[in-house]
């Protein structure tokens, strides 16, 4: 059983220092964190993919492109987590979302070696009866564009969810 040397919880995440031993019997320290799994949501409205404008990125250091993304709720299901998430990053209501289908059910690990995080797409299909605030939308591509999106996607999670979606059409 590890030995831990430190346990540091905060509403974000929880960081955990142990003493594990190797299969030589030395004792090494290793750090791990334990948060929630990411949702990623692919909004599609019109035949065209809905980004968010552009945020500062303090761990990158630069403004990227992404699409909507978070957190998963807690004791919530995974798709009602992605309708939260595309209502404040864009501001659609969950009853303007005709589906809302994942397309990794069993999540994808990232970083298992140092956190327990997965990470669950969505694809969320829009009324296209309603027309959508200019302001909360930062980004438009025409899904026959999806490749020059994905160039221009520096987020790896991103870019694995609409690789995935292009390879399922």
């Amino acid at each position: 059983m590890p030995t831990p040397f430190c346990d540091l919880k905060t509403p974000w995440f929880r960081l955990i220092g142990e003493h594990l031993e190797n299969d030589r019997g030395e004792l090494l320290d290793y750090w791990r964190v334990e948060r929630s799994d990411s949702v990623i949501i692919l909004p599609l409205y019109r035949q065209t993919w809905l980004l968010p404008p552009t945020v500062h990125r303090p761990g990158a250091g630069l403004a990227t492109l992404d699409f909507p993304g978070g957190r998963a709720l807690t004791d919530r299901p995974l798709a009602e987590s992605a309708l939260v998430i595309l209502e404040r990053e864009v501001q659609i209501p969950p009853d303007r979302v005709q589906t809302c289908t994942v397309l990794n059910p069993g999540g994808w690990w990232i970083n298992s070696s140092f956190s327990n995080q997965k990470l669950y797409g969505f694809v969320a299909e829009i009324d296209e009866r309603i027309e959508l605030n200019p302001e909360t939308i930062g980004v438009v591509y025409s899904i026959d564009d999806s490749k020059l999106l994905l160039e221009q996607l520096t987020c790896l999670q991103c870019r694995s969810l609409l690789q995935q979606w292009i390879l399922m059409n």
